[in-house]
């Protein structure tokens, strides 16, 4: 039984470390761009089962209950929180912020791998693409003009310019937005930038509020939806428990010596 004890202690150990890890994250992440936070989800290891419920006690009884015995605690998964951060207004009108559901498209170096974010902080480089500021081309590419002046983008992502020689504001493309089935299957990959797997299912490109997905609101920035007192009081709680799964090895190593001293 104690050596039973020194592993549920041990892996409540590791998982409230794991935890303190994506608060920790979470936490490191409070002023990046749409940034969304984690959470991690625990589920039970398998039972020891002793004695079956409705096993038979007696010739004539059962027992009521079973005798399970817990051998710890897993991490099941992070699941990303989707709630939407607050819009901040940055006067550059090449930053966009999703008002809503949904995600620009991005075409990461390297294979042509599309990669999805919310971090509309956006800037061109030197021929006049619309870029991210790792110089990445936005999906489906806008090439502003030379000399194009009051750049700007409609709700609908509709992208117009001055152009040069018009006195008319002139079309220059659309963005599109890109929604998923599951958002939550997405996968990770840093900088600001996540990829569609088999859980999340394919990309649905489509117009900016329509189908459910997010309008485009021009010369904003979504914040990170970290809330600072939340993951502090969550951080709290996992020192809290790291240090009551801590007493439970320096309990039960106490009955092992108690035990070799007395046998």
């Amino acid at each position: 039984m104690p050596t039973s004890a020194l592993h549920v202690a041990r892996t409540g150990l590791e998982a409230q470390d794991a935890r303190m890890r994506v608060i920790a994250n979470n936490l490191a992440n409070i002023g990046t761009t749409a940034f969304k936070r984690d959470r991690v989800d625990f589920a039970t290891l398998a039972y020891q089962e002793q004695r079956s419920a409705g096993q038979a006690s007696t010739g004539q009884t059962a027992f009521a209950v079973g005798l399970n015995l817990g051998t710890g605690v897993q991490i099941q998964g992070t699941s990303r929180i989707q709630t939407q951060g607050n819009m901040n207004p940055t006067g550059n009108p090449l930053d966009i912020a999703l008002d809503g559901e949904g995600f620009f498209a991005v075409e990461l170096p390297g294979g042509g791998q599309v990669g999805y974010t919310r971090a509309g902080n956006f800037t061109m480089s030197n021929d006049g693409t619309l870029t991210t500021a790792q110089g990445y081309a936005v999906q489906p590419p806008i090439q502003i003009p030379p000399g194009a002046q009051t750049v700007t983008i409609a709700p609908d992502g509709t992208v117009s310019a001055l152009v040069p020689g018009n006195a008319e504001p002139t079309q220059l493309g659309q963005l599109q937005v890109a929604s998923f089935v599951n958002p939550a299957g997405l996968r990770a990959i840093g900088d600001n930038f996540l990829v569609e797997t088999a859980a999340s299912g394919p990309a649905q490109l489509g117009i900016a509020g329509q189908e459910g997905r997010g309008q485009i609101r021009q010369s904003m920035l979504e914040s990170s939806n970290v809330n600072v007192v939340e993951e502090l009081v969550e951080m709290i709680e996992t020192q809290r428990a790291y240090e009551i799964n801590s007493k439970m090895v320096s309990a039960v190593d106490e009955m092992l010596r108690n035990a070799n001293q007395t046998l």
